[in-house]
């Protein structure tokens, strides 16, 4: 088994407060919303939205799979942190044996925010992971959050 990690930053103009609502607290309703074509739909299995929720994603066109499951590991409402496995799913398509995501997101230049991601893959046996997977996992995040973020910047009340 090997493990590949990488870390990702994005800046972004909003506050940590309100990019942390919007990307974690608000985002099984939002990220649908502004980008239907990544994310059709969440629904929550388990729990209450607190560590050990378990959340049914359906996935936009396009992707070879339809649904993933994602576990709730811990959310920090206060520090701005949360962190999640995907516990189930064809993402895991035979070479992972876990993927994790721990998010941070620290207050940025000028009022704004760094969103911090590591991203943590332990794949299977001797499954091998190509830079371009990996390229291509930190474009789909960046283009996410700048979605997002250009979103919560033409709605204010958002």
């Amino acid at each position: 088994m090997g493990v590949i990690t990488y870390d990702m930053e994005v800046p972004c103009s909003i506050p940590p407060a309100r990019v942390f609502k919007a990307s974690v607290l608000d985002a099984d309703t939002l990220i649908p919303k502004i980008m239907p074509q990544a994310m059709k739909s969440v629904e929550t299995l388990e729990g209450d939205g607190g560590a050990g929720t378990i959340k049914l994603i359906t996935l936009g066109e396009g992707y070879a799979y339809k649904t993933l499951k994602h576990r709730v590991d811990a959310i920090d409402k206060e520090n701005f942190t949360y962190s999640s496995s995907v516990i189930d799913g064809a993402e895991l398509m035979d070479k992972f044996e876990s993927i994790s995501y721990h998010t941070k997101i620290v207050p940025g230049p000028n009022g704004g925010s760094i969103y911090k991601i590591r991203s943590i893959y332990e794949t299977k046996g001797d499954a091998q992971v190509t830079e371009e997977e990996i390229k291509s996992g930190k474009e789909a995040a960046s283009v996410l959050f700048k979605a997002l973020e250009a979103y919560l910047l033409a709605n204010p009340d958002a």
